[in-house]
């Protein structure tokens, strides 16, 4: 029984136990100090409060009457809430019922009120209905009486039109003309009626004997044919042009029509195509002519016609139609006299009259919108096909000052009158490009002149290196060309001048930079003879450029850059200038391509100039006895020698590719790549070498490694960091060789060792390269045939389908059957470096 206590007990206790947050709201909402209503009562901290000493155990009847008295009063409470609670369902389902009832009421009203509110909607209709009769009969009547109104209007105006018409009263005419209008489109509703459409018609009529009228008056007054007699200004005219404005815009257009052809007889008669001012050389008369005749209208009919008729515009747009078709019809008969200077005296005039024309007037009279050019964006940059394409006089030498000033009009698309009359030259044009074609001719034959004359060009170290100031003259001219015939035409001379191009651009890589490329005193004609460099002249001595011509290959190889650069920006201003549809057809990517080849050919003449010159010493080394050697020294004269080259050629080629710095890195990896490979077949024709013999060659190798990894900035006061891929190209090069001379000091014997040492150190599977070897070695034939079967039986398998042919180099560290004796060695060169 007592367990089963302690159970309830436990079990009662732990229902008491609510959550954190539900105390934390009990204790908001009902706040309470006493110790009792704590959520972590302990009754035993509790009692030793009440009764703290044996002396207060005296008052425990008291206690225990006081906390038998709070537990009836809690008892009470409880009871009063749970009676409370037992009514509360009963009292909801009486509200329920109370709200209920009040929505049945409710909806009783709003069905009233609805039923009331139709009434009351009914009895307005019947109020109002014959208020709306009434008024609808009001807007009727009103219609009626407006319209009656209108026809009244109508009949009077068409009658007062028609005597008017007859009196020729234009003045009048005009205004009522248009009140006529306007009051018949009040009636378009009701044509078919057949008073209506007899008075519209009736107005059609008139409107089309006033036409007809009033150009009889005009042809009266400015005949089209017959002598020129000048019926002057009139307000009879002045009034007819103002009821032209109201009759078919055709009416408007047949009056400047005639009156412009009549405007323009005259010129038609002076400069007839037998006329001697109709030639080209007298272009500037018809200008004057049209300027003369312009401002005479406006003295005697500028306020015969309104303003908006434009009509001075008109009578120059009429003349620049019938200049172009009469110049076009006399230099179709007389092509043959065209010559350049004449073409663009003609051209120079007819474009300044263009603009002079765009100053003057908008160009709202023209009836065909103009092809606009595309707007220009400049760069900024030395070179002429990024510049602002303003010309000036004195930029290019070759051209003379008269033409100089050829074809200079304002640019761009804001002149309507581009065109208008300088498009009937274009058929003519290829008389300016044979021009440019003989021009250019004479400009490359000058520059060879020049080249010759003046020699060989200085070193430009300050500049790094000096750029052939003739390849700037050549597109200095070419922009000027181009911004020329993109003012004469945009369509297929483009592309007959781009032809001309391309065609000089050739010649000029030919004959100036190809052409001057320097050759050996050994060298045989013409041509790019790079393989004279490696003959040999008087014995032992090389042919080997001068300072003077290294400078030249590197200037020629620095123009030969800017002319790729300048070629590849002049492909993109030609692609701009030409039409859309014509752009496809440029293309200069075989000129840049022969540039190109210009650089390519002049790296490697300066490569082989450098690599032919260490022939003699690598032949030097080659020769030497390295078997008889006894001790190791300093290195070797042939070394020495090959410094002594690099030193003189390196940096003069390094400061006159100052401004290309990426072909001076070319040059290197070039060199580096020619020279190792050459080094190293040298290095097996040493043999046989001794043990000192090849200590000697490692000491060499490693100065020269050395030597090859400071070239790109060998001489120099700034020691710039070589690039990596020259750099890594050095690094296994030479590392090759090093390996090699490793081989050949390590003893033969035990075999299988030197022949594991071998592949190791080198991983060639190549026969050929084992028995260089051990010739180097001086090993015999009996002992080689031995070696090099043990070597095929220990060459590892290769990859399947492929073969192992090159030298891989692997940068392996020394082997411990190595022998001390290279150990020493090393520790030498380390010391001595």
């Amino acid at each position: 029984m007592e367990e089963d206590e302690l159970d309830l007990a436990d079990e009662l206790e732990a229902a008491l136990q609510l959550a954190p947050e539900v105390q934390l709201a009990i204790e908001q909402v009902f706040p309470s100090q006493d110790p009792l209503d704590r959520a972590d009562f302990n009754a035993v901290e509790y009692i030793n409060t009440l009764f703290p000493t044996e002396q207060s155990l005296a008052n425990i009847d008291d206690v225990v009457n006081k906390i038998k008295l709070k537990i009836r009063r809690l008892d009470d409470n409880i009871r009063t809430v749970v009676r409370g609670q037992t009514n509360v369902g009963q009292d909801g389902r009486e509200a329920l019922e109370e709200a209920q009832k009040a929505i049945q009421q409710l909806f009783t009203k709003i069905k009233d009120i609805k039923e009331k509110a139709e009434k009351s909607e009914q009895m307005v209709k019947e109020i109002t209905r014959d208020i709306k009769q009434l008024d609808h009969a009001k807007r009727h009547l009103t219609t009626s009486i407006t319209t009656l109104n209108h026809l009244h209007m109508l009949a009077g105006g068409v009658d007062s039109l028609e005597a008017m018409t007859r009196r020729r009263q234009y003045g009048e005419v005009a205004n009522l003309l248009q009140g006529v209008v306007n009051v018949l489109e009040h009636f378009n509703k009701y044509m078919g009626i057949p008073q209506i459409r007899q008075l519209s018609e009736r107005v059609k009529a008139a409107q089309n004997e006033l036409g007809q009228q009033i150009l009889a008056d005009f042809e009266e007054a400015f005949p089209s044919q017959g002598t020129k007699r000048a019926g002057g200004p009139s307000n009879v005219l002045r009034d007819a042009c103002l009821v032209a404005n109201v009759l078919d815009p055709r009416i408007k257009q047949e009056i400047i029509k005639k009156f412009v052809k009549h405007h323009l007889s005259e010129y038609l008669v002076l400069f007839q195509e037998n006329q001697d001012v109709a030639w080209l050389d007298k272009i500037d008369r018809r200008y004057a002519w049209i300027k003369r005749q312009l401002v005479d209208y406006e003295e005697k009919y500028g306020r015969m016609f309104p303003l908006e008729w434009c009509m001075t515009e008109h009578i120059a747009v009429g003349f620049c139609h019938i200049t172009r078709t009469e110049l076009a019809k006399i230099m179709r008969t007389r092509a043959r006299e065209i010559e350049v200077k004449l073409l663009l005296f003609a051209i120079q005039r007819t474009t300044n009259f263009e603009s002079l024309l765009a100053k003057r007037f908008s160009g709202s009279t023209l009836s065909d919108t103009l092809p606009q050019k595309k707007a220009e964006s400049p760069l900024a940059s030395t070179n002429p096909f990024l510049e602002d394409e303003t010309m000036s006089e004195g930029d290019d030498p070759a051209l003379e000052k008269a033409e100089a000033d050829k074809l200079r009009k304002p640019k761009g698309p804001e002149n309507p009158f581009h065109g208008i009359i300088s498009k009937c030259f274009e058929p003519h044009l290829y008389v300016y490009i044979e021009s440019q074609d003989k021009n250019l001719g004479e400009l490359i034959d000058r520059f060879v002149g020049d080249f010759r004359a003046q020699g060989t060009p200085k070193p430009n170290v300050d500049e790094g290196g000096a750029v052939l100031p003739s390849c700037a003259d050549l597109f200095v001219y070419y922009k000027r060309c181009m911004v020329q015939c993109s003012q004469l035409s945009t369509g297929e001379p483009m592309i007959a001048l781009t032809t001309i191009f391309q065609k000089y651009l050739r010649e000029y890589a030919a004959k100036i930079l190809s052409g001057n490329l320097p050759k050996t005193s050994s060298g045989g004609g013409g041509g790019l003879t790079i393989t004279s460099l490696l003959k040999e002249k008087e014995g032992s001595e090389l042919a080997k450029f001068t300072a003077e011509e290294l400078c030249l290959t590197c200037s020629i190889l620095s123009t030969a850059e800017y002319c790729l650069a300048t070629t590849q920006q002049l492909e993109e201003k030609l692609k701009e200038k030409v039409d859309a549809a014509l752009a496809e057809r440029i293309n200069l990517t075989g000129e840049m391509d022969t540039f190109s080849v210009v650089i390519s050919n002049s790296i490697q003449l300066l490569v082989q100039d450098l690599d032919a010159a260490c022939d003699p010493a690598l032949t030097a080394m080659s020769k030497m006895p390295w078997q008889n050697v006894e001790h190791v020294g300093d290195q070797s004269p042939y070394v020495t020698s090959i410094v002594l080259h690099i030193k003189q050629n390196v940096p003069v080629v390094r400061d006159n590719l100052a401004s290309t710095r990426k072909y001076f890195t070319q040059f290197c990896i070039k060199f580096a790549n020619s020279f190792i490979p050459k080094f190293i077949n040298h290095l097996f024709k040493c043999k046989p070498i001794s043990m000192v013999g090849a200590e000697q060659l490692l000491l060499d190798t490693h100065s020269l490694k050395m030597v090859l990894l400071d070239l790109p900035s060998i001489g120099c006061q700034v020691v710039r960091k070589a690039p990596a891929s020259y750099t890594k190209i050095v690094v296994k090069g030479m590392t090759r060789a090093e390996m090699i001379l490793k081989v050949v000091m390590a003893p033969h014997e035990p075999a299988v060792v030197f022949v594991d040492n071998y592949i190791k150190l080198l991983a060639d599977c190549s026969t050929d390269t084992f028995q260089k070897v051990l010739d180097m070695k001086g090993l015999k034939r009996s002992e080689q045939s031995a070696m090099l079967e043990l070597f095929r039986q220990r060459l590892p398998a290769p990859p399947s389908g492929s073969e192992n042919t090159g030298p891989v180099l692997v940068s392996a560290p020394t082997p411990e059957q190595e022998s001390s004796r290279i150990r020493k060695l090393e520790k030498l060169i380390k010391k001595r470096l």
